[in-house]
């Protein structure tokens, strides 16, 4: 089938019907690869060259149909990415060879796993598989990556000549409990013991939460959660990779998606937690605080989460990026996926051998982690 290929840099250039069109043939689409959420990171200026974030989306076109597209940025760094690659960069660097820039398939920020080679079938995802291919050869870049893809996408890459990187994360899973009581009940004693403790010492502090939907938020809401986060990233002094016009952007074109959690002491905000969801998945997103109160993140951002999700019958909670302390919480591990691709053949050997004997230790930490399961024996 003869296709149309292009590079845009700006979904606009495609338009949300046909963008949208082509999430609806992917069974792995999820809030964060809509228009929305992906032309917000644009137009608010989050994501752009000056940002080390250049947009160049792969698309291909059959006819007037969008038939696939990859989120695609030309990378001066590696913040943002959850996948970490200082090393491979450095070794670069001390070999005189330039590592930045690179290419980078990857919902910026955003640790989440979902189609990358997004596509209306399979030979339409086979061809743009073969344009990345052609891309990356012609661009003269170092390297390319592919952040969280699903695993038959994994590998998929892999057959097409990418090295293969795993990880974990930490997801919890909801087995129909009634409430948060009969979730608590599935726990060790230890484990229930210590959570009941962390939730009496914010309510001895005085905090109650509210949760808000994203329709029901006001401007006040918006403003007091980025103003927890932007406090929590200059806390550990860095900057937060996120504005307030991004988060008032979805607020207005993806509130059916979204939910905060507000901690108040004494009718003031002190803390907030951004969540996305879906009717079968909750994603934790982002966190921050005005003030330290003990427990208040794990309340916040874990265990208010946890009863919308018994609440609402949501299947699934992803927890974030790392975090081996959700599993005394009754978050189990998942493997998750990266593809690379390194142009230079020296590095290209070096990082494939690297990477078998990463990938033999992430397979032991997962039987270490699964003998600590923190649930009740059956």
């Amino acid at each position: 089938m003869n296709y149309r290929t292009g590079i845009v840099s700006s979904l606009a250039e495609i338009g949300e019907p046909a963008w949208s069109e082509l999430l609806a043939h992917q069974a792995d689409a999820n809030p964060f690869l809509s228009f929305a959420f992906l032309h917000a990171l644009h137009e608010s200026a989050c994501v752009n060259a000056d940002t080390g974030w250049q947009p160049q989306y792969l698309v291909l076109w059959h006819g007037a149909a969008l038939a696939a597209a990859m989120p695609l940025y030309v990378k001066s760094h590696s913040y943002g990415e959850y996948v970490f690659d200082w090393a491979w960069a450095d070794a670069y660097q001390r070999h005189g060879v330039e590592y930045y820039p690179k290419l980078l398939s990857a919902i910026p920020f955003t640790p989440v796993t979902g189609g990358r080679l997004l596509a209306r079938d399979d030979a339409a995802r086979s061809a743009l598989l073969a344009f990345l291919q052609e891309r990356q050869q012609a661009c003269g870049l170092s390297s390319c990556h592919i952040l969280f893809p699903p695993e038959a996408q994994a590998l998929q890459l892999q057959q097409a000549g990418y090295m293969l990187r795993s990880n974990i994360q930490f997801h919890w899973i909801n087995a129909g409990y009634r409430d948060f009581d009969a979730f608590l009940g599935t726990l060790e004693s230890k484990k229930r013991k210590n959570i009941r403790a962390e939730r009496r010492k914010v309510a001895e502090a005085g905090v109650t939460l509210r949760q808000v939907s994203g329709s029901g938020a006001s401007l006040d809401d918006w403003h007091l959660f980025h103003r927890c986060y932007a406090n929590t990233y200059a806390e550990h002094r860095s900057s937060p990779y996120l504005n307030l016009d991004f988060f008032l952007r979805i607020s207005r074109t993806m509130p059916g998606n979204i939910r905060l959690v507000i901690a108040e002491r004494g009718g003031v905000g002190i803390a907030a937690a951004l969540l996305i969801h879906t009717e079968n998945t909750l994603y934790g997103r982002y966190w921050g605080a005005l003030e330290h109160v003990p427990c208040l993140h794990f309340e916040t951002a874990y265990y208010q989460p946890l009863e919308f999700c018994i609440e609402q019958k949501i299947a699934t909670f992803e927890g974030g990026a790392q975090g081996e302390h959700k599993m005394a919480r009754g978050f189990l591990p998942q493997k998750t996926w990266s593809a690379h691709w390194l142009a230079h053949p020296a590095f290209f050997d070096a990082v494939k051998h690297f990477l078998q004997r990463e990938n033999g230790g992430i397979e032991n930490y997962i039987d270490e982690l699964t003998e600590r399961n923190p649930f009740k024996p059956a």
